[in-house]
């Protein structure tokens, strides 16, 4: 397997994601079965698809931001 193959399943395998495909299974199949409504399913996988990408997006944003102030720092020395 190549580096970035291995980098995405690692990164696929983080609590993080393991929880949110979980909890998207889990919620779907009660959602087919009628124990929940369709609209209850929709509220609940709202709230945990948002806030899976928004923890994601806010990491990537500090990485970001990390890397641009480590070239500040690199470069005025």
């Amino acid at each position: 397997m190549n580096e970035t193959t291995k980098v995405t399943i690692q990164n696929l395998l983080t609590v993080k994601s393991i929880v949110t495909v979980l909890l998207t299974v889990v919620f779907s199949y009660l959602s087919i079965v009628g124990r929940i409504s369709g609209e209850q399913f929709l509220t609940i996988f709202s709230v945990v698809v948002a806030f899976y990408f928004g923890t994601q997006y806010q990491k990537g944003k500090e990485e970001v931001e990390g890397n641009g102030d480590y070239e500040l720092t690199r470069q005025s020395e």
